[in-house]
């Protein structure tokens, strides 16, 4: 019969100092980095009558600042045009710090790409929708992401590219 010191020397996440060596992602803070609104039109947009055309871009980035520690930043541009011209213009950079500890390389960048901006997004959501009613139209709620889906789709886009780069070109 095995004792249970034994059993946790045996575990490599519990090191007989104490010291916890299981991988761990945490957010520490979360905030708005840059954020611009526009209402070029002012005071005349408030008289149009055409429903807007919307334009939404969204970019994700991670950037390592420090021992252990990333910013992943969501960038949310939208554009409002009428016929008559451009309604509103925002464009926010929404971002959270995260500690990371003892997370394998490989795994850093499906939680920097997906997880981390799913965890984002709600409050960047609230930030825009806010902005745009302070800006004396009704809230833009932007619709939810799915970021794991976008990211799977990037990872078989790059996948197809690197292996077409590889396939032989022409016939010999």
């Amino acid at each position: 019969m095995a004792d249970e010191t034994s059993a946790d020397i045996n575990n490599p996440a519990l090191q007989p100092n104490g010291e916890d060596t299981s991988p761990a992602i945490g957010l520490i803070s979360q905030y708005v980095k840059d954020m611009s609104f526009e209402n070029p039109s002012a005071p005349t947009v408030y008289q149009w009558q055409d429903a807007p055309q919307i334009d939404v871009q969204f970019n994700i980035a991670a950037d390592n600042v420090g021992e252990n520690l990333f910013e992943v930043s969501l960038k949310i541009d939208v554009t409002s045009k009428a016929d008559q011209g451009t309604m509103f213009v925002i464009e926010l950079k929404y971002a959270g710090l995260f500690g990371v500890r003892n997370v394998p390389d490989d795994q850093l960048q499906p939680f920097f790409l997906a997880e981390a901006p799913r965890i984002l997004f709600p409050f960047a959501r609230r930030v825009v929708a806010d902005a745009v009613r302070d800006g004396g139209f009704a809230p833009l709620l932007l619709e939810p992401i799915d970021f794991h889906g976008l990211f799977m789709q990037q990872m078989q886009q790059v996948e197809a590219e690197q292996a077409g780069a590889a396939a032989p070109v022409g016939q010999a």
